[in-house]
C-alpha cells in the first residue's frame, strides 16, 4: 500500500464523532474543562473549597433546629437531619448537573463556532464538575453522621456509589437532551429550571416513601419508583441514614418511626437500566441535532 494511499485511509469526514466515547478518549482535555469549570466557582474566593463543607454543616444545623427539634420531626424519624441532609445531597449532585449539563452549550458557544471537539465533553463535564461539589458534602455527612454512631456495612457503603451511579447517568444524559434542545429553543432552561424545583418534592427527601404508598394508586405508586432519582435517594438513606439504626434494612416492612425500601437492590438495577436509556436516547437527539449546534449559537 502506498503512502498516498495509508494517508487517505485515515482520513475522515470533517466533523464527524464517535460521540460519548470520543470524549473519554479526549481526557485530557476534559480534565482541562472540569477544572477551568471549578477553578471559576471558587475564583475571588477567600475560603474557596471551604464552602463545600461549611455549606452542608450549615444546613445540618438548621435542620436540627428548626426542622428536627421546632417542628417535631426528630421524634417522627430518628435522625432526621440525616435523613434529610442525606437526600437533599444527592438531589443536589442531580440539579446541579443537570441545570449546567442544560447551559453547558450556550455558555460555551464562541468556543463551539471556533474550534471542533466531541461537544458532548460539555454536559458530560458539567457532571463531573458537580460530582466534585458534591464529594465535600457527602464528607461533612459522613463526619456528621460518625458522631451519631454511622458504622455501615459494605453493602450501605457501596449504596452510595449506586446512588452517585445512576444519578450521574441520569444528568449526563438528560444534560445532553436538554442541552442538544436548548441550543435552539432556549424555552427549554425554564421547563429544566421547573423539573429542579419539583425533583426535591419528587423523590423521598421531605417525607417517606409510605406516605406515597399509603395516598395514591398502585400504578401511581410503581411509577414514581420508576424515577431514577427516587431510588438514588433511598440508596442514599440506606447509606447514610440506616447504619445508624442497626436493625433497619431494605427488608423492612413499613413500620416503626420510618422503614426502607422493600427490593432495594432489585430497584436499583432498574434504575441503572433507566439511566443508561436515558444517556443512550440524549445521545442520540444530540448527535441529531449537533450539526446545527454552530449556525444556531
Amino acid at each position: 500500500m502506498s503512502q498516498s494511499t495509508a494517508a487517505e485511509d485515515r482520513l475522515v469526514a470533517p466533523g464527524g464523532s464517535a460521540g460519548l466515547v470520543e470524549t473519554f478518549r479526549r481526557h485530557y482535555l476534559l480534565s482541562l474543562i472540569v477544572k477551568k469549570e471549578v477553578g471559576i466557582r471558587y475564583r475571588g474566593s477567600v475560603l474557596g473549597w471551604l464552602w463545600s463543607y461549611v455549606k452542608p454543616l450549615i444546613q445540618f444545623l438548621v435542620f436540627y433546629f428548626a426542622l428536627g427539634m421546632f417542628m417535631g420531626m426528630n421524634d417522627r424519624i430518628d435522625f432526621y437531619p440525616i435523613y434529610l441532609l442525606s437526600g437533599i445531597t444527592i438531589t443536589t449532585f442531580f440539579n446541579e448537573s443537570f441545570a449546567n449539563g442544560t447551559r453547558s452549550l450556550i455558555d460555551n458557544a464562541a468556543l463551539i463556532k471556533k474550534i471542533y471537539f466531541p461537544r458532548q465533553m460539555f454536559p458530560l463535564a458539567s457532571t463531573l464538575v458537580a460530582a466534585v461539589n458534591t464529594l465535600p458534602q457527602i464528607v461533612v455527612v459522613v463526619v456528621i453522621a460518625l458522631f451519631f454512631g454511622w458504622a455501615p456495612t459494605m453493602a450501605q457503603v457501596a449504596a452510595i456509589f449506586v446512588g452517585l451511579i445512576i444519578i450521574a447517568l441520569l444528568a449526563t444524559g438528560l444534560g445532553m437532551l436538554f442541552g442538544a434542545v436548548n441550543v435552539t429553543f432556549r424555552d427549554a432552561q425554564s421547563f429544566v429550571e421547573i423539573i429542579v424545583m419539583i425533583s426535591v418534592w419528587a423523590s423521598p427527601v421531605m417525607y417517606q416513601w409510605e406516605m406515597v404508598a399509603s395516598k395514591v394508586p398502585d400504578w401511581l405508586f410503581q411509577l414514581y419508583m420508576l424515577n431514577p432519582i427516587t431510588i438514588a435517594v433511598e440508596l442514599f438513606h440506606y447509606g447514610l441514614w440506616a447504619p445508624l439504626d442497626p436493625h433497619l434494612t431494605p427488608g423492612d416492612a413499613a413500620s416503626g418511626p420510618a422503614a426502607l425500601l422493600p427490593d432495594l437492590w432489585l430497584h436499583s438495577l432498574i434504575a441503572l437500566i433507566v439511566s443508561v436509556v436515558v444517556v443512550i436516547v440524549g445521545e442520540l437527539v444530540f448527535r441529531k441535532l449537533e450539526g446545527r449546534f454552530a449556525q444556531d449559537l
